[in-house]
């Protein structure tokens, strides 16, 4: 009589699935975070205005709604390390550093947009870099720097009406006349 084989289900381990700051249009490099980051804030600023001498029956002074700002938020604190690599971990600092650094298509001078995500059901939204702050930290003995920490600042933007850079300005006889210079007559 032979035993019966136990079968016993295996549970899967969670893959760890990492944050990206996926590039628009392929305008840069995307960035995908070595560590993902323990927190995120995100902050929102609604504006209002007052007018001096407009003011209510309690004496406070009327407001009006002039207009919400983009999420604002920053990513702190996160890790770049390759010291088991032994590389260099400027190789991932400087596609970050594009997400601050210009670019140039078809008359479009700006920095690239990204698509915040985490996972694939997390799409935050529409971003631009405001700041990018290094501070490397851990050297091999020939100067190699091996490890980082990276605080990235970043805004939202409408993906409908996504940023662009200034127009170059018309030159030759298509520019515009100054209407503040008399003409020679």
């Amino acid at each position: 009589m032979t035993t019966p084989t136990i079968i016993t289900p295996q549970k899967k381990t969670p893959q760890l699935v990492k944050a990206k700051l996926i590039a628009y249009n392929s305008e840069a490099d995307n960035i995908e975070l070595m560590f993902n980051p323990t927190e995120i804030s995100f902050s929102r600023t609604v504006k209002w205005e007052s007018k001096q001498g407009n003011r209510g029956t309690t004496l406070l002074p009327k407001i009006n709604f002039s207009g919400v700002e983009p999420y604002k938020f920053t990513l702190k604190q996160l890790l770049f390390d390759t010291y088991e690599t032994k590389e260099s971990v400027m190789k991932y600092i400087n596609i970050i550093k594009q997400g601050v650094t210009t670019i140039e298509r078809e008359h479009d001078k700006r920095p690239p947009v990204y698509i915040f995500t985490w996972g694939e059901k997390e799409k935050y939204f529409h971003c631009v870099m405001n700041s990018l702050t290094y501070t490397l930290t851990m050297f091999l003995t020939d100067g190699t720097p091996v490890r980082a920490m990276v605080e990235i600042s970043l805004q939202e933007v409408d993906e409908k009406n996504l940023p662009k850079g200034k127009e170059p300005a018309p030159k030759g006889k298509n520019r515009l006349k100054d209407s503040r210079i008399p003409s020679p007559e």
